[in-house]
């Protein structure tokens, strides 16, 4: 609740601020008023643009500060704020939070961007490099202020978030963004040619960004595949093996207790006993096996609220968390997440992937569990800042007795893929140096 308020209330604040702002430079406005059509143009772009979008570690990424960059360098004040309000208009399928926070934070930015040109401005045209300095402005402002934001919404340390989220890829992004935000203020002269060509810029955008998401939603499906099938291949090895080792045990352990004790001596007497009872133990350490490979689901009769699970696994994961200063925080969605599940199973995967993130994060790190809706579904994710999973070890993280941990068993994250797998859900992995991120997502509960 308290998250909640400090984020609607930064959002309120830099609501106000922009308004004022704007009233500020109200006289400028009035006596250099901007043409319609471009305003316009740009209002629709930045529309479409946030409809197009490339998720990251943890959020996505739209083209709109392509918009908003050459809103802050043509347009005046109150139109480039107008413009950056826009932004909002793709996001009323993802609730009150999104829309708000894109509104405020791309008008806020749009506006300190029209500010910067309208210092730097020499005449009616702005430089090169002033042009530059309103890019370089439009994209700091834009860091900040959302990271500022995602902090208050989440309660994670922007430190935390800059050292998630600010990849190569990511500067690589803002590069490409500036460079498309400098051409389109260029081209869009208010001339019949200017818009063609800034339509041109604004489709070879599109087409890019389309093009980069296809390739990261093939990576993702590839890995996913490439896991299934793996863990498809060692759960019916082990089912195999375990099967046959099973009765030929079972079929031992049937004519030992035919044997009749009292016919024997003391010596032998003790060990058929001690062999009857290896060979039972070894029955059950089967069975076990068996079922560790391909679990069986009991489905709760009612539904089962992945809130709940999340937070009896935060409350589990204290004393392990304590031992090392592991900051641990839980994330529960305001929505419905409600899921047909096998709760002991479902916790059992929450503990594994709990346990894994305290052992991985360094001394005095964070570990961050978060329950939410993704794309209709429910889902569960446990994420930490610690070192993250390399490629060479990727495309093992799902295979029994792989363990990077000292003194691991390996059996964990394999057993867990398997749980998951028999509720039809998934386990997927994202992440970088920076920390791993493990969630699950579960089909919802339905009547």
């Amino acid at each position: 609740m308290r998250q909640n308020t400090l984020s609607y209330g930064y959002l309120g604040l830099a609501a106000i601020v922009v308004a004022l702002l704007d009233i500020s430079t109200w006289p400028y406005d009035i006596a250099h008023p901007d043409q319609v059509l471009p305003v316009l143009y740009l209002v629709c772009a930045a529309t479409l643009f946030n409809f197009a979008n490339v998720r990251i570690d943890r959020g996505r990424l739209t083209l709109t500060a392509i918009v908003v960059g050459a809103s802050a360098i043509l347009l005046n004040p109150l139109d480039a704020t107008l413009v950056g309000l826009t932004a909002c208009v793709a996001e009323r399928r993802r609730g009150p939070w999104s829309i708000l926070a894109n509104g405020a934070l791309y008008a806020s930015v749009a506006c300190i961007g029209s500010l910067v040109a309208l210092e730097l401005r020499g005449g009616t045209d702005v430089s090169l490099w002033s042009r530059i300095v309103v890019i370089v402005a439009v994209t700091l402002g834009n860091w900040g202020l959302v990271a500022v934001a995602y902090s208050l919404r989440t309660g994670e340390a922007i430190a935390s978030i800059v050292r998630h989220n600010f990849t190569a890829s990511f500067y690589a992004a803002f590069a490409y963004y500036g460079l498309a935000a400098l051409l389109l203020s260029y081209v869009l002269d208010g001339s019949p040619t200017g818009y063609l060509l800034a339509t041109i810029v604004c489709v070879l955008a599109l087409a890019l960004t389309d093009t980069i998401a296809g390739r990261r939603v093939r990576r993702v499906l590839e890995s996913e595949l490439s896991d299934a099938d793996r863990h498809l291949f060692h759960s019916r090895a082990v089912e195999g093996v375990v099967h046959n080792l099973r009765n030929h045990v079972a079929t031992a352990v049937g004519y030992l207790k035919e044997i009749e004790p009292r016919r024997l001596d003391p010596v032998d007497r003790e060990s058929l006993e001690t062999a009857t009872a290896a060979a039972t133990d070894a029955v059950t350490v089967l069975r076990s096996l068996s079922q560790g490979a391909t679990p069986r689901v009991s489905y709760a009769s009612e539904p089962v609220d992945l809130n709940e699970l999340v937070t009896r696994a935060f409350g589990m994961a204290r004393p392990r968390a304590r031992g090392k200063e592991i900051q641990l925080a839980v994330r529960e969605s305001p929505e419905d997440v409600n899921v047909r599940a096998d709760a002991l199973l479902m916790r059992e995967v929450i503990t594994n992937l709990m346990n894994n993130a305290i052992d991985a994060a360094p001394p005095g790190g964070r570990v961050t569990a978060t329950a939410g809706r993704r794309g209709g579904r429910p889902y569960f994710s446990v994420a930490d800042d610690g070192p993250g999973i390399s490629d060479e070890h990727r495309h093992h993280l799902f295979e029994p007795h792989f363990t990077t941990k000292e003194g691991g068993t390996g059996l964990g994250l394999f057993m867990s893929y398997g749980i998951v797998r028999e509720h039809q859900g998934d386990l997927v992995y994202q992440g970088s140096r920076h920390g791993a991120i493990f969630t699950v997502t579960l089909p919802p509960y339905s009547e």
